[in-house]
């Protein structure tokens, strides 16, 4: 049985298909070309993550597919009702990733209220002959211990970046349409922990007393936070997106940005991938990293060993 990894896959998750029978192919096929490859070689099992895009088209040429998984949490590059209608087995990760992206909002918050994203461009071109000058722009840092972080989806990632809030400190307020309140657990090295209790609340509540907001939530057809919603802010927040592309309106963000609204913004993913606006990447305010919030060495072991595992388990069920 051949498997596709159409966008990669870890050496543990190949070695645990491999010795499961099945053969991996790791050949990046592009998208227009997935139908002929897939019948071509007869591929039984196509494996994603965010790029690659499994819709309807691919689901009715191909009928060798039995298997379509996405290494990740959300799903929204897979027509998953559909195929799930044509008796194909649609799987994802969802809890291999959530420490990575979790821990990547809070490399956002520290560039953030440090002044890295700027420092890190400015010291290499002026340290030596402004470094004073620099040390005088760069004074005024935040301390995030005691500051209110606003989560807003507040499924397994954002639980996850609440953990990291706790440990830190900062006091955690949450919004989501279908958690109504989540213990969270806050585990320390030597095995003892603490447990949270934390209820959820109204969006607007939220974004009216959080210092940092963070989005955790799967694409939307609007945004999520547009100019409506940047009033209702603190002025001087700080706001991190490591979730997906268009649910934040950029052109608003960067005129919250440069109107002072909000500090400072961190950005993982982008309305238009693979080109974000140019706006954001000249902007001296912003934080941004080219969408790898679960592209940790750990997270991708995680995420093949699981893909392989349940893969292995659905055909032994089948046979």
């Amino acid at each position: 049985m051949k498997i596709l990894a159409n966008d990669g896959i870890s050496k543990s998750g190949i070695l645990a298909l491999e010795k499961g029978g099945f053969e991996v192919i790791t050949t990046k096929v592009a998208q227009e070309q997935i139908i002929n490859f897939v019948n071509t070689h007869q591929v039984a099992v196509i494996l994603v993550r965010s790029a690659t895009k499994v819709r309807k088209d691919i689901i009715d040429a191909c009928p060798s597919l039995k298997i379509i998984g996405r290494g990740g949490v959300g799903m929204d590059n897979i027509d998953v009702d559909y195929a799930i209608s044509k008796d194909i087995q649609v799987i994802n990760t969802p809890a291999s990733s959530s420490n990575s992206v979790a821990e990547l909002v809070f490399a956002h918050l520290f560039s953030g209220v440090r002044f890295l994203y700027d420092s890190n461009r400015n010291m290499p071109l002026e340290g030596d002959t402004r470094f004073n000058d620099l040390k005088k722009a760069y004074a005024d840092g935040i301390e995030l211990r005691g500051k209110t972080i606003g989560i807003i989806g507040f499924g397994r990632i954002g639980q996850s970046v609440a953990k990291m809030a706790l440990g830190l400190g900062m006091k955690v307020i949450a919004s989501d349409n279908y958690v109504g309140k989540a213990e969270i657990k806050v585990e320390f090295y030597n095995g003892q922990f603490i447990n949270v209790e934390i209820e959820t609340e109204p969006v607007d509540e939220l974004l009216k007393h959080s210092d940092f907001v963070t989005l955790h939530v799967p694409a939307q057809k609007d945004y999520i936070i547009a100019k409506r919603e940047f009033d209702l802010m603190k002025d001087g927040v700080g706001i991190i997106n490591c979730s997906r592309g268009g649910i934040i309106n950029e052109v608003e963000l960067v005129a919250a940005l440069d109107s002072k609204k909000v500090l400072f913004a961190g950005l993982d993913v982008f309305e238009n991938e693979p080109t974000p606006a140019v706006q954001l990447l000249m902007h001296p305010n912003i934080s941004m990293t080219p969408h790898i919030g679960a592209a940790t060495i750990e997270a991708q072991d995680r995420i093949g060993t699981e893909l392989a595992e349940q893969i292995i388990a659905l055909v032994k069920a089948e046979i």
